[in-house]
């Protein structure tokens, strides 16, 4: 059986989907209804693994990008606000922010953030915490440094440029 099936019974709703549970409206008087703008996730992040493959920080960064994102999934959200928000460090942003884009689920370009379609697969990859100022300009997509490289990429002219 395809979709959802509301059937009144005795003055209350119950449901039969695809896995055909009987389900029992709990408040009648407290039923979800979209009111304007909205947000979703597919059931695949749950069912093909990309919960559990997210660590705590990640799913809050996750989650917060899908529920400010637009149609298209794109948001800004300034690094403090994010933080202030989710009430994590800076580091623990970073690491969120950078392993989400590892794992294909967001782009970021500095500015601005996309939730991005689901990947075929999950793509684990630990993140270490950044420990250094090297490796804070080398690894934050988000650094001057990096968003100078994406928008005038070296050419093999530029001498002692590396």
């Amino acid at each position: 059986m395809e979709g959802v099936i509301w059937i009144p019974l005795r003055h209350q709703l119950y449901l039969w989907g695809d896995d055909m549970i009987p389900k029992k409206i709990l408040l009648n008087n407290r039923i979800r209804r979209i009111n304007g703008s909205f947000a979703w996730i597919s059931h695949q992040f749950l069912r093909q693994g990309f919960w559990i493959d997210l660590t705590h920080h990640e799913l809050l960064l996750y989650l917060l990008l899908v529920m400010v994102g637009d149609r298209h999934g794109l948001s800004y959200y300034s690094f403090d606000r994010i933080c202030s928000l989710l009430a994590v460090s800076t580091d623990e942003y970073i690491c969120a922010r950078n392993a989400l884009i590892d794992k294909d689920l967001i782009a970021f370009d500095g500015h601005l953030f996309q939730v991005l379609s689901l990947p075929k697969n999950v793509v684990s990859k630990p993140c270490s915490p950044i420990t250094s100022r090297e490796e804070m300009i080398r690894r934050d997509p988000g650094t001057i440094q990096q968003i100078l490289m994406r928008q005038f990429p070296p050419s093999s002219r530029d001498v002692g440029y590396e």
